[in-house]
């Protein structure tokens, strides 16, 4: 019986534990010139110490509105170079707006959707073209019947500036006024071909116009027609599970934008109306054409009030005199205040529910950012904007029945996705099986169940063909009963 380990053995032992590696999970001896954990920590805390949690919340917040306003920079500055593209989609879908409950008149009748937008936009222009003919012909034969009176009021006005400047110690005497005249001729000569390239810019917005009038009538025609088809297209590139939501907000904007459109229509028609009956209370020559001027710039909010307005009031003046440019004040004064607290909040205020100040702040960004454009589509796209997202942030589309449908859809389609799938995996995998039997049948070599590794394991036909195994026979040294019994009795 052995009482421990030999020399050897111990040897080896001893050896064995002398090279054993360390524990897994060990940790190892910090090295001298890497700061450790804790001197990491206590930097942080130095940091966060040192730094105010305002200063801090004012960083994060700062780099991301920094990106923010970089990524809107960008994206104006690339807009800027499809103006030619762009503002004709911009008024294609105002118009829309404005003439789909037409458009649908149309097809209540029966008409087909393209002819149908195509006569809507017939009736568009014949309107405009109509108006634009009766205020052609009222211009032509006011200004030959004032021509006189303009070039009174004109010399009343220049008196009326002169004596100001008097009021104020400013003296211009004839000398100096014909001088004047002819620094700005000389100028004139003097810049002529500046005026001509000018002139010939002024070309070319024409044609830029020309070819913008014939991109909006065709864009229009197909957004009255396909205008949903193209929506739903435009939101097939949404996430399948935020499709609902977003088609629903494209809706509501949409619905928005066309009320505030029909609503701007009749606040502009109040607007001219009422300059229009003070101009023939007045006299005013040029009433129809003032009323038209007031109509059209009552599409851009605030601006277009202020300059319509003082038309009305200078062409008072030229043609009467002070006190009926006064008179007419007061009438533009009077109809923009019902306009503006009878009108809005009644009307529009229903209907879009845009702040003044809101008003006020998009018309003037969008005047710096992009002009007269911009002060047009301003208050539509913050319009767009309000709704959308007041859609969103309510959740609007959990009850929409749309949005609903549209969410049903998208499941169908991914379960029907996920069939054909499956599908095409079955057809897959039984082309792959039925051309792998067809190589086994012709080169029989290859079917690793015959002449594979796999052959120990066997098919079936080779079960078959295998003889059962022989019955083991019984071992010759069986004990007997006998044996047994005297192996279990208890010794004597």
């Amino acid at each position: 019986m052995s009482t421990g380990p030999t020399p050897e053995k111990a040897g080896e032992s001893a050896t064995t534990y002398a090279v054993e590696p360390p524990a897994a999970g060990g940790l190892a001896a910090p090295n001298e010139d890497t700061p450790s954990a804790d001197s990491k920590e206590s930097d942080e805390n130095r940091l966060r110490q040192d730094i105010p949690w305002g200063v801090r919340i004012a960083a994060e917040w700062s780099w991301r509105i920094i990106i923010i306003l970089i990524a809107a920079g960008v994206t104006i500055w690339l807009l800027s170079h499809v103006m030619l593209l762009l503002i004709p989609l911009l008024i294609a879908g105002l118009l829309a707006s404005l003439l789909r409950p037409l458009h649908n008149t149309f097809r209540r009748l029966k008409f087909p959707r393209i002819l149908a937008s195509m006569t809507s936009i017939l009736v568009l222009m014949g309107g405009v073209f109509g108006i634009l003919y009766l205020v052609g012909s009222e211009i032509v034969s006011g200004f030959a019947e004032m021509a006189g009176q303009v070039e009174t009021g004109i010399f009343e006005l220049i008196d009326w500036a002169d004596q100001i400047a008097r009021n104020f110690g400013i003296e211009i005497s004839t000398e100096q006024f014909n001088q004047g005249l002819e620094e700005a001729m000389n100028w004139i000569e003097e810049n002529s071909d500046a005026i001509m390239s000018g002139a010939a810019g002024v070309g070319s917005v024409a044609g830029n116009i020309i070819i913008g009038t014939v991109l909006v009538l065709f864009t229009l025609i197909f957004f009255l027609a396909d205008g949903r088809r193209l929506w739903d297209f435009m939101v097939v590139f949404v996430p399948a599970k935020h499709r609902p939501a977003i088609h629903g907000a494209g809706r509501r904007g949409w619905t928005a934008v066309g009320t505030y459109m029909r609503v701007q229509v009749f606040v502009a028609f109040v607007d001219a109306l009422g300059i229009y009956i003070g101009a023939l209370i007045l006299d005013v020559p040029l009433a129809l054409p003032i009323a038209v001027l007031v109509f059209f710039g009552g599409f851009v909010p605030v601006v277009g009030a202020v300059v319509t307005g003082a038309v009305a009031v200078l062409l008072a003046w030229v043609a009467h005199d002070f006190m009926t440019a006064l008179l007419m004040l007061g009438v533009v004064l009077l109809v923009q205040q019902i306009e503006s607290n009878v009108l809005q909040p009644i009307i529009m205020g229903k209907a879009v529910k845009l702040h003044p100040l809101a008003v006020v702040l998009a018309v003037t960004a969008g005047t710096t950012l992009l002009g007269l454009i911009g002060a047009l589509f301003a208050v539509p796209v913050l319009a767009f904007i309000k709704r959308a997202t007041q859609y969103l942030n309510k959740e609007e589309w959990r009850g929409d029945a749309d949005a609903l449908a549209m969410e049903r859809t998208v499941k169908e389609e991914a379960l029907r996705r996920a069939a054909q799938r499956e599908q095409l995996e079955a057809e897959e995998q039984a082309s792959t099986a039925s051309l792998k039997r067809r190589i086994f049948e012709t080169l029989p070599v290859l079917d690793p169940h015959k002449h594979g590794p796999g052959r120990g394991k066997g098919t079936e036909e080779d079960d078959a063909d295998t003889p059962p195994p022989s019955p083991v026979p019984a071992s010759r040294d069986r004990r007997t009963p006998a044996a047994d019994t005297d192996k279990d009795s208890p010794s004597t």
